[in-house]
């Protein structure tokens, strides 16, 4: 029979970090085909399922819905031509119907069904597709040169056809070698915006694709949209040039904004940069409802500790009925360990080595460092890939650790969040890159700054017709009384 014991999860994290959007049940017992009982309506569909698939089939099929569910989040199958597979796209020559070949995707003829998911997004991105309307007409971002590196996802797609809608040109590549929606790749290159990305890329591969998106022959970007600071980083190293006449740089994750001011502070961030992570909607809206991972976990009958450097989030744990405690006290007890904290080294070798038998790690934070992966490749340990984004790691006493996505973002590696959400944040995007782009010489210098509250309020107001909310105005009395002009904003600069 299977083992109903309790699941305990540790979470490694600020609990502001974006996290799960999909539960997996995870159990240390293998599947029991005993405890598993369908019921039918009838006899006769009772007779329809054990007719088929046979032996050979039910592997195909699991085969086939355990790819596909890697490929996509929003189809139960992938158009992924399986012959191609094996063949990396940086060696095959393929051009979109509009004859360019200024591209390198997976497959280009997946652009059919990658063009259906990027419309599933639009349905819940009204507000980017508002901004198109609104602004359509005077093109605020005509003659922006926009590079962009971000995850390349339907969500995406929908704010990159929204930057060429609104006049700019644009390169994009992806900021994670496992999380890019080939199809929805495929879809964009279709459409002649140049796109370098692929779902499985190597290390190598992936600063390839950064370098064809910068150092192309007669464009020369003069924006860039990053997640991560991989992009920025490379052209401030490989391109000064570049960097120099850039106008602006919109960076969106926590990793990626400490990059930004880092370079400000040593006094090398020569352009004006905007800090999205911070702003009121990213941290009241992504950062939060992409957020509710333990609080999910709890309510499965979860047992969730948190490990914690900030007294203010610790509190605020506590008081969320969780236990706080340092990673090295119940690592032995652990069955997931979960971490998001945009550090290095949060997890060690060490750490893994106490790990029990069964135990189930995984990243959230952006980048790959807080797994100490790397020590897990040596010549005592066994690697076995049980299928693509899960691997069993094997001590010679045969315990087993089970590692999704290789130590990298979990949530669009493995899985994805509400697209009404990421509208929020492209949203905020979108207003920052026009921002930055169209602002007067002067009122942004060499440094990291936050988005205007205006524009913060300006990108829920877009959201709000999707519930058919209906602001109360104030009064001429009223804003006087409250020092308000009544138009906004309604929050001091300083509120967060």
């Amino acid at each position: 029979m299977c083992d109903d014991d309790d699941v305990t999860f540790l979470f490694l994290s600020p609990l502001t970090q974006r996290t799960f959007l999909s539960m997996l049940c995870l159990r240390r017992a293998p599947f029991c085909p005993d405890c598993l009982q369908i019921q039918f309506a009838n006899t006769e569909d009772k007779q329809e399922f054990t007719k088929y698939p046979t032996k050979a089939g039910r592997r195909s099929l699991s085969r086939s819905i355990s790819q596909s569910s890697t490929d996509s989040y929003s189809s139960a199958a992938s158009y992924t031509d399986s012959s191609d597979d094996e063949t990396s796209p940086r060696d095959k020559a393929q051009v979109n119907t509009h004859g360019s070949s200024d591209f390198c995707v997976k497959n280009i003829k997946q652009a059919e069904f990658g063009r259906r998911e990027i419309e599933i997004a639009e349905q819940d991105m009204s507000a980017l597709i508002s901004l198109r309307k609104r602004a359509q007409g005077e093109k605020p971002l005509a003659g922006a040169k926009i590079v962009g590196c971000t995850h390349i996802t339907a969500q995406t797609a929908v704010l990159i056809e929204t930057l060429v809608a609104l006049g700019a040109q644009c390169r994009w590549t992806a900021c994670n070698i496992y999380s890019t929606q080939n199809e929805v790749a495929a879809a964009l290159a279709e459409t002649v915006v140049p796109v370098f990305a692929w779902k499985g890329e190597s290390e190598d591969d992936f600063w390839w694709c950064i370098d064809r998106c910068v150092n192309t022959e007669g464009w020369q970007a003069n924006m860039i949209l990053d997640d991560g600071g991989d992009l920025t980083h490379w052209v401030y190293k490989k391109y000064p040039s570049v960097f120099k006449k850039v106008r602006g740089i919109v960076e969106e994750s926590v990793t990626g904004v400490h990059r930004l001011y880092q370079l400000s502070k040593a006094g090398k961030l020569c352009v004006p940069a905007m800090n999205v992570n911070d702003s009121v909607t990213k941290q009241k809206f992504d950062n939060l409802y992409c957020c509710r991972c333990c609080t999910a976990l709890k309510a499965l009958g979860a047992i969730v500790c948190i490990t914690e450097i900030d007294p203010i989030c610790a509190l605020q744990a506590c008081m969320d009925g969780f236990r706080v405690v340092k990673l090295s006290e119940v690592i032995r007890q652990m069955d997931v360990v979960i971490t998001c904290t945009g550090n290095k080294n949060v997890v060690t070798r060490e750490q893994l080595d106490r790990m029990k038998n069964g135990c189930i790690v995984c990243n959230m934070g952006h980048s790959n460092t807080e797994i100490d992966v790397a020590s897990l490749r040596s010549p005592e340990l066994t690697w076995e890939r049980v299928r693509s984004q899960v691997d069993h790691i094997i001590w010679p006493d045969g315990k087993r650790v089970v590692l999704l996505a290789e130590g990298r973002l979990l949530n669009l590696s493995c899985s994805t969040v509400p697209t009404f959400v990421l509208s929020i944040t492209a949203t905020t995007q979108a207003l920052a890159l026009i921002e930055l782009f169209n602002a007067p010489e002067g009122r942004y210098k060499q440094d990291v700054y936050l988005l205007p509250k205006k524009m913060d309020e300006y990108v829920a107001s877009l959201h709000l017709p999707n519930f058919d909310a209906h602001l109360t105005e104030l009064s001429d009395e009223q804003a006087k009384y409250m020092g308000l002009n009544k138009n906004g904003p309604f929050k001091p600069n300083y509120y967060r």
